[in-house]
């Protein structure tokens, strides 16, 4: 098993920040980025929701190597500087000593690329790896064309490689007013922006932009349906609502659209965090759930930092990109002081140069906003419409925590349950209503649905968001193909062995 002095995970903005930033102080970096990612795994939404909506150009692995390197110039600039660039491999799961593990002979990250999978130690661990989309159900959410505005802005840039040619964009935050702009600039009909929002959300100058090249805006909004057939969506009905939220009765419109573009907002992917027992705050205005750190990127656990949207996203940082950018060579900055590769003097000056960049606008809390959205969606659409499409879980069934329906059996204790019974036991638990519903336990492991999931546990339960616990995680935190997770290099004393694993608990506890 090898050693790096330092793993910097995701290779966007911060993170190739960060690996320049320690290289070019003397460390050994190792800059690890799962993109490009297989097809096979995008079929699943997996890391990102591509919701089916890429070209069959993906299977070339060799040019979609090529297109990733070339669309991001920084990769070649970490090169330059020594920075050790694995690319294609994907970091599934993270190991450290804690009360419940104590034979580990140093933290140790699991990774895998399309041929095996590996485990290596550091000594410094920097987490960069950036947001995912927030999904909301709809119906016919489910067919092939409905994303999110982060899968739809990795195929446009990194892989050159989005089909839709008509879009709606759900959402007009700043993420959907980009996504917009950049989906006309790579000749994709961009027919209208849908919020359900009184108002533009994002910068209105850039909006206006939109509209005098033909982009009609529907504030007040929602989305009833998709509509279309097992080729996908081929158009999308969206209804007015009130102030309550409640369909306004015959303002439904009809839109031609092969793509239902969800831009409504991100949320920082913690999972290695959280793994590694880092702690971790709600904070709505930075996207839900976020790592505590210190102002020079520090997280709570002893050599690991963190940088980019994994730390926090707010809708300036599409606005200005030089946030975190700039947390990145912060965190690069402490990583290298922390190995001893600068001495704090010359830390303290490098900081001074980085002048910190104020967002285009100040964070503010997201959740109402998305309460908002998830009620109007209810109002439209009601309870059957599935919330889990892995495990084909309805948001009436979330609510009754019921099993899905696909188990085909239920109980009479089962059917009299719900969550309001498990409320009369203790606080509303998301890790508990997982086990009972499966939600959040498919192929795309949770990613389309955790928070639509804590949202309607909050609204059901009368509970504050900031009080739902998020669903923990467990490795691997990527879906991997068991021929790439066996070891083809397993020793003679592991096989010898292999029979421990299977010790009766009985003969375990005495």
């Amino acid at each position: 098993m090898e050693t790096r002095s330092l793993v910097v995970v995701g290779a966007g903005v911060a993170g190739t920040a960060a690996a320049i930033e320690a290289a070019r102080s003397g460390v050994q970096v190792t800059l690890i980025d799962e993109n490009p990612i297989s097809a096979s795994m995008m079929g699943l939404d997996v890391p990102l929701y591509y919701g089916n909506r890429f070209a069959h150009s993906l299977e070339d692995r060799d040019l979609m190597l090529q297109r990733v390197s070339v669309s991001n110039p920084a990769l070649h600039e970490a090169e330059s500087a020594g920075v050790d660039v694995q690319l294609g491999t994907c970091v599934w799961g993270a190991f450290r000593n804690t009360e419940t593990s104590r034979r580990l002979d140093g933290p140790q990250l699991g990774l895998a690329d399309d041929k095996q999978s590996w485990v290596i130690k550091y000594d410094r661990l920097i987490v960069a790896a950036g947001a995912r989309d927030l999904n909301f159900s709809f119906a016919g959410s489910d067919l092939a064309g409905t994303m999110g505005a982060n899968g739809a802005h990795s195929l446009l840039s990194r892989y050159q490689a989005l089909s839709s040619r008509r879009m709606v964009i759900v959402g007009s935050g700043n993420v959907g007013l980009r996504t917009a702009e950049m989906a006309l600039a790579n000749d994709i009909e961009v027919v209208a922006i849908v919020d359900v929002s009184s108002s533009v959300r994002g910068d209105e100058s850039l909006m206006s932009e939109l509209q005098q090249r033909g982009v009609d805006l529907f504030t007040s909004h929602t989305v009833k349906e998709a509509i279309g057939n097992e080729s996908g969506i081929e158009s999308v009905a969206i209804v007015a609502v009130d102030e309550r939220n409640e369909p306004v009765s015959g303002s439904e419109k009809t839109i031609a659209a092969d793509t239902v573009c969800l831009a409504v907002g991100l949320v920082p992917n913690i999972e290695l965090l959280s793994l590694l027992d880092c702690d971790i705050s709600f904070k709505s205005e930075l996207g839900g759930y976020v790592p505590d750190h210190d102002e020079h990127m520090r997280a709570s656990v002893e050599n690991i930092f963190v940088a980019g949207d994994v730390a926090g996203f707010h809708d300036g940082m599409v606005l200005n990109p030089e946030i975190a950018r700039n947390q990145g060579r912060l965190a690069g900055i402490a990583a290298a002081e922390s190995l001893g590769a600068i001495d704090s003097g010359e830390a303290r000056a490098r900081r001074t140069e980085i002048q910190a960049e104020s967002a285009a606008s100040e964070p503010t809390e997201v959740h109402s906003v998305w309460s908002q959205w998830l009620q109007s969606l209810v109002n439209v659409g009601g309870l059957d419409v599935r919330v889990c499409e892995c495990e084909e879980v309805s948001r009436g069934e979330l609510i009754d925590l019921q099993p899905p329906r696909y188990l085909q059996w239920r109980s009479e204790q089962m059917s009299s349950r719900s969550l309001q019974t498990q409320l009369e036991d203790g606080p509303v638990d998301p890790d508990q209503v997982r086990r009972l519903t499966r939600v959040g336990m498919g192929e795309c492991q949770g990613r389309r649905c955790r928070e639509q999931a804590s949202l309607l546990l909050a609204a059901e339960s009368g509970t504050d968001i900031a009080e739902v616990p998020f669903m923990s995680y467990r490795p691997p935190v990527r879906p991997l193909p068991l021929n790439i997770m066996w070891p083809h290099d397993e020793t003679e004393e592991m096989r010898e062995n292999w029979v421990k694993w299977f010790i009766p608990v009985s003969r375990v506890l005495g």
